[in-house]
């Protein structure tokens, strides 16, 4: 009964965030946008969009090498596309890194628990980064570039960074972990003690290689420059008129619609996040010209995991 609540309100927020914008933007505009789409900048972006799929692929294979398990560049890439078909579903990422993990998990028989961890830190240096790039392009734009309107969002991100830094090193220092387990004995924290144990447990192989996260790390950050390039196609394809500056600030700001419960792969959350981001709070573009722009990301995340629900398919009948 919970699961279908939940379920229940999921759909709910991507609908009503879809009928809220679509009732509230000027539909005409985003039909001319998207009638007049440049189909060579879509290419160019698609293209780039495997770019990306492919450097978070050598991060995690990178991930698991540190761990001593050497998985071939082709076969993890096959478990992320099918996590990425997975993610059309509930949950979205959530589902998306279950189902590559599970799916890997089944082809390394005996080596579960490294394939676990191994999706959690990779999907805990990918946020790190995203969050990093945030912190560091909002602080051109507020100090370099006059936007002072941005620096309450700036300080909001910088504080989401430090906490989230924060809880990464108590994570994985042992002394630290002491002393955090002494709050879990208060109610109601003490229900969480167990659940905390595990994580701080899982990760404690990374604690004397962290070097490993920090290549790991950087080779993120080379994802976020490569899917900052593909939204500014998608923008140009749509005739947003987006400076390429504008999407290196709020291009890493987008993940947080994986953390709103929606349908699946962000539809509705996406759109909204979107026009609040570049129209509403970024004053850089209209709001039809956003809600273009979010739609064309949205076709393409959905192309490119087409591919993963074909591989699925396949070992499936196998």
């Amino acid at each position: 009964m919970r699961d279908k609540l939940f379920t229940a309100f999921k759909v709910l927020i991507s609908l009503g965030l879809i009928v809220y914008l679509f009732t509230r933007i000027d539909l005409a505009e985003v039909k001319t946008a998207l009638a007049s789409a440049n189909y060579l900048y879509l290419a160019l972006a698609l293209i780039l969009y495997f770019g990306a799929i492919a450097l978070n692929v050598y991060k995690w294979g990178y991930l698991l090498r540190t761990q001593g398990l050497a998985v071939p560049f082709i076969n993890l890439l096959s478990h992320t596309l099918v996590g990425l078909f997975f993610a059309n579903l509930p949950l979205s990422q959530v589902m998306g890194d279950i189902a590559r993990g599970v799916d890997l998990a089944r082809h390394t028989k005996g080596h579960g628990a490294e394939v676990a961890v191994s999706v959690l830190m990779d999907r805990l240096v990918g946020l790190a980064s995203f969050l990093f790039a945030s912190v560091v392009t909002l602080a051109l734009a507020v100090f370099s570039w006059g936007r002072v309107d941005l620096t309450s969002l700036w300080v909001t991100v910088l504080l989401v960074l430090l906490a989230f830094a924060i809880a990464l090193a108590v994570l994985l220092s042992r002394r630290l972990r002491g002393l955090v387990e002494r709050l879990f004995v208060r109610r109601p924290l003490s229900r969480f003690v167990t659940l905390y144990q595990s994580l701080s447990d899982s990760v404690q192989m990374y604690r004397s290689n962290v070097g490993a996260l920090a290549v790991a790390f950087c080779i993120a950050l080379s994802g976020v420059l490569v899917t900052n390039i593909v939204n500014f196609l998608a923008a140009e394809s749509v005739q947003a008129a987006i400076p390429l500056l504008w999407i290196f600030v709020f291009n890493p700001l987008t993940p947080i619609a994986q953390f709103i419960p929606s349908i699946g792969s962000g539809l509705g959350v996406n759109q909204g996040v979107f026009v609040l981001l570049y129209s509403i709070v970024g004053k850089v573009t209209g709001q039809p010209q956003a809600l273009a722009m979010s739609l064309v990301m949205q076709v393409l995340i959905y192309i490119v995991s087409l591919p993963g629900g074909v591989l699925w398919w396949r070992a499936r009948k196998l």
